[in-house]
């Protein structure tokens, strides 16, 4: 008996020493670290120096125009602030995606605040969003994609509040976070419809009710949205050719041609995969949210003992109309201490249907774009952080726990190793062998560069540093590349010259991806060492012999 009673004080003291607020607390800080810490430890990815580079054109030039190459406009703006503010680096770069990947963990506890998840859901998505190995990667990553599914989150907290609460407010923010996502990608309609499907629907079954002056809220919303939206494609009426035309006759870059550029990317697949590419990146990076999204969906659809499928459950679940829990009442009372599990269940339902409609319709959507790369898999991936929490019981949350470090293992290696990884999240990255090729460079006076393949050197070299580089675009004859007897000479290896008179030579990574190709008849002991062959762009780097 006496064993008994200290077990049970025991847990009473662990029990208040980790409340919730303090375990989300730690779950934040978490994610605060993996995002910020060494975040210019590697070198920029080629997109990343593109990004960078025009960011800083942005701030010293003044020009920027929207192409549906690059995307919108958002990322270069809020870049460019930031250069203005701290300086153009990798660091700054890097600031805003690591700070907009932090802030969809407190979003996760908004949701928890209007009771759709329970204190352990809450604790379990935050975690999946605090350690993903995708989430981690691409918050330290100078990419739209971040700052896209930042404001898609954001949305969906507006809605639920307007939902619930019907203030303007949130009409607001709704707004803000719509034109801010539409800023940024060109997909951002796709996840729109989905939302609007799905709410909808809701709406026409009388699921869920809105506020008697929905339709001036509407009005507001939208009048404030399409003008942040012709604001920032406009670049602030500089360009109004991106809206209207040269003029008002159709161009090449307007974002009417969005549509048109992306269907043609989609038919070329230039970056292309059979439909299920993103299955295995799940396999390698994120499998414990992927069995349990999985499990999750099955438990949802199949409800009951043995998993009968209980239509009549659902029928009348269907039926009903909107959620009557008080939000005040939320705001004081923790989740356990509900006492109306009708309306707490109610609401689940509601929310974790939602979740797995999106998450199945935005897998489908990617599966089916022509072009596939690793950073789409974020906007997949946060839909199936809830649905992995569905259901919640003991041995769900131990496999969490277990299933946790594998997520911060798979972190640590793509994302804290200094050097060269052969992984598919990379896509094609500059190589570390470029802080060699640079460092020669900053102890030259004059380099050569002439190679097809030269990103991300104008990025490092921008401004008066470019001066004392002359570039060309392809190999030039060797009288040429010598005669001013340059102290660095840049070529593209298979555009090369064996020797130049004169220097040494050595070849060096320029970028490089993992090979699916090398690694095709190994893949299971690749997942396990994580040691397959590259493939590389490389570049022959002569020096002046000694």
């Amino acid at each position: 008996m006496r064993h008994v009673e200290k077990a049970a004080s025991f847990s009473d003291k662990i029990k208040h020493i980790f409340t919730f607020e303090r375990v989300f607390l730690l779950i934040l800080l978490l994610t605060i670290i993996v995002r910020f810490w060494n975040l210019d430890l590697k070198l920029l990815h080629h997109d990343e120096a593109i990004h960078s580079w025009f960011s800083f054109d942005l701030l010293t030039k003044g020009t920027w125009v929207y192409d549906p190459s690059y995307h919108g406009p958002f990322l270069y703006y809020v870049t460019a602030g930031m250069f203005s503010l701290f300086g153009a680096s990798d660091l700054v770069a890097r600031l805003l995606p690591a700070l907009f990947g932090t802030l969809l963990v407190p979003l996760v506890y908004f949701i928890y605040r209007l009771g759709y998840i329970t204190k352990a859901q809450t604790l379990v998505v935050a975690l999946f969003i605090a350690i993903s190995p995708d989430m981690v990667y691409f918050s330290r990553f100078l990419r739209h994609d971040i700052f896209m599914l930042f404001f898609t989150m954001l949305l969906l907290v507006a809605l639920l509040y307007y939902l619930e609460r019907g203030q303007l407010r949130y009409v607001i923010v709704a707004a803000i976070a719509t034109a801010g996502a539409l800023s940024c990608k060109e997909e951002m309609p796709i996840i729109l419809l989905i939302f609007i499907s799905f709410f909808g629907y809701a709406l026409w079954k009388k699921r869920i009710t809105l506020p008697p002056q929905w339709k001036n809220d509407l009005l507001i919303g939208l009048l404030l949205t399409t003008g942040l939206l012709v604001a920032l494609y406009s670049a602030f009426g500089m360009h109004p050719e991106t809206l209207v035309g040269q003029n008002f006759q159709i161009n090449t870059t307007g974002w009417y041609q969005a549509a048109d550029h992306w269907l043609a990317m989609h038919e070329e697949q230039r970056l292309g995969g059979p439909f299920y590419f993103y299955i295995p990146l799940y396999l390698l990076y994120e499998l414990p949210i992927f069995l349990l999204a999985i499990l999750g969906t099955l438990q949802f659809v199949f409800k009951g003992t043995n998993l009968t499928l209980t239509g009549r459950r659902i029928k009348n679940w269907l039926k009903s109309r909107h959620f009557e829990l008080s939000t005040a009442d939320l705001a004081t009372t923790s989740l356990t201490q509900i006492r109306t599990p009708r309306i707490t269940t109610e609401k689940s339902e509601f929310f974790f249907q939602f979740c797995i409609y999106w998450m199945i319709l935005t897998m489908a959507f990617y599966a089916y774009v022509g072009e596939k790369v690793p950073w789409l898999l974020i906007h997949q991936l946060l839909p199936m952080c809830f649905v992995a929490a569905y259901n919640l019981n003991w041995q769900k949350i131990a496999f969490v726990l277990i299933g946790g470090l594998f997520l911060l293992l798979m972190t640590w290696h793509v994302a804290f190793i200094p050097a060269d990884i052969n992984e598919p999240i990379i896509q094609v990255q500059n190589s570390e062998d470029m802080r060699v090729v640079m460092n020669l460079i900053d102890a030259s006076d004059h380099v050569i560069v002439a190679s097809k393949d030269y990103w991300p050197l104008p990025w490092y070299y921008r401004g008066d540093r470019w001066n004392k580089i002359t570039f060309y675009g392809q190999i030039e004859d060797e009288k040429t590349l010598i005669e001013n007897h340059p102290g660095v000479i840049i070529l593209h290896d298979t555009e090369s010259y064996p020797s130049l008179t004169g220097y040494d030579k050595k070849t060096y990574k320029l970028s490089y991806w993992f090979s699916f190709y090398d690694n095709d008849n190994r893949l299971f002991d690749y997942y396990i060492h994580r040691d397959g062959k590259m493939g590389s762009i490389n570049i022959d780097v002569f020096t002046p012999q000694r």
